[in-house]
C-alpha cells in the first residue's frame, strides 16, 4: 500500500497518476540516448542541439535558442564543445556575415542517427502495440501539452521534416 499524501481527491490522484506514468516514461525514452551520451562525455542539451541541427540544417543561432528556451550562454558552452570536437560546424550567413548558422558534419550525423536509432526504436514498438488510431490521438495529445501560444510554432518545425 502506498503512504498517503495531501492529495485525496480522485480526480487529483488519477492526474498525479499520469504525471508519474509521463515521468517514468520520459526517463525511459532518454535512457538508451543517456548511456550514449556518456560515451562522449555529453549531456542532453547536446542531444537536444544535435538533434535539432541535424533536423534543421543551416539553422541559425537565433532560431536554435528559440526552439531549446535556453540561455545564450547554455548554448555557447554545448555547442563550443560539438564545434571543437567536430559534430558541428558553424557557417557565417550569406547575406548577413554575423549570422550564425549551424549544421551537422559527417561525424555529427553518425551521432545524431546513434541517439535517435533506440528512441524510433521504443516509439515505432509503442505505436506497434496500439490501436491503428493512436497515431492521431498521440500526436493530439502531445500538441495539446504544448502552450497553445507555441503550438503553431512547434507544428510548423515538426511537420517540415
Amino acid at each position: 500500500m502506498r503512504p498517503s499524501n495531501e492529495y485525496t481527491e480522485p480526480e487529483t490522484l488519477e492526474l498525479l497518476e499520469f504525471v508519474e506514468l509521463f515521468f517514468f516514461a520520459y526517463r525511459d525514452f532518454v535512457s538508451d540516448p543517456d548511456r550514449i551520451l556518456e560515451e562522449f562525455g555529453f549531456g542532453r542539451a547536446h542531444h537536444r542541439v544535435i538533434h535539432f541541427v541535424g533536423r534543421n540544417p543551416n539553422i541559425r543561432v537565433a532560431n536554435l535558442l528559440n526552439i531549446l528556451k535556453i540561455t545564450k550562454q547554455s548554448l555557447g558552452r554545448v555547442l563550443k564543445q560539438l564545434v571543437d570536437e567536430g559534430y558541428i560546424e558553424q557557417k557565417a550567413g550569406t547575406k548577413d556575415r554575423r549570422e550564425r548558422r549551424l549544421l551537422l558534419t559527417s561525424s555529427g550525423r553518425e551521432l545524431a542517427r546513434k541517439l535517435a536509432k533506440p528512441q524510433l526504436d521504443r516509439i515505432a514498438k509503442t505505436l506497434a502495440a496500439a490501436q491503428p488510431e493512436a497515431k492521431a490521438y498521440y500526436r493530439r495529445i502531445f500538441y495539446a501539452m504544448i502552450d497553445q501560444e507555441n503550438r503553431s510554432y512547434v507544428e510548423d518545425l515538426v511537420q517540415k521534416g
